[in-house]
């Protein structure tokens, strides 16, 4: 299955070979999720036949590999303030860079911190938007990583819109949650499972 984002909005494609329902065309799957986004509902479910179709509905979005993380240092966690939203360091994968390691890169990179460890893989997110008039469909992997130790002089990167760094106890998630995405928050809920 996948859970792409779509304008903040969940959408599952439930990939099914066997399954005895008539498919829809790629025309209207398209259809039904502008529908979909002007509608009042939460949450949409497609069932398809393959994971090529699942593709063909975005064959007019740019694939982007990115990678991130939750920085544990004790019982806090990294957090950054992007463009007035609370968010996780990640960015684009480099060409020919794993997804562990561009995940480490961007972290430090983003908030000037001590090399991180990864402990764990805790998901892979999917979300679409718009820049500069193209379309785009992200995948992003998240893991869990350990302090390098040494981050008392966390610096923001500017360039990349990053006003705040700072680490918060899952206390504060409540509040992160308020002013989120909703890729995020399956991010802090994988951390709980």
């Amino acid at each position: 299955m996948y859970k792409v984002f779509i304008e903040n909005k969940p959408v599952f494609f439930e990939i099914n070979p066997n399954s005895q329902e008539e498919q829809l065309t790629i025309e209207e799957i398209k259809i039904g999720l502008n529908n979909f986004l002007t509608s009042d509902f939460t949450e949409l479910y497609i069932d398809l036949k393959s994971e090529t179709v699942f593709f063909d509905v975005f064959d007019d979005h740019k694939l982007i590999e990115a990678a991130g993380g939750l920085v544990q240092n004790k019982n806090k966690y990294l957090f950054i303030k992007r463009l007035g939203v609370w968010d996780i360091p990640k960015g684009k994968l480099e060409k020919g860079e794993s997804p562990e390691n561009g995940a480490v890169r961007e972290i430090v990179e983003e908030c000037g911190i001590d090399t991180p460890k990864i402990k764990n893989h805790l998901l892979d997110t999917w979300h679409t938007y718009e820049m500069k008039g193209k379309k785009y469909l992200k995948k992003t992997y998240w893991y869990l990583l350990k302090s390098g130790g040494k981050d008392k002089d966390i610096k923001p990167q500017e360039e990349e819109d990053i006003t705040e760094a700072i680490y918060l106890p899952k206390k504060a998630f409540d509040i992160i949650k308020k002013n989120t995405y909703e890729s995020i928050k399956d991010v802090l809920r994988a951390l709980n499972n």
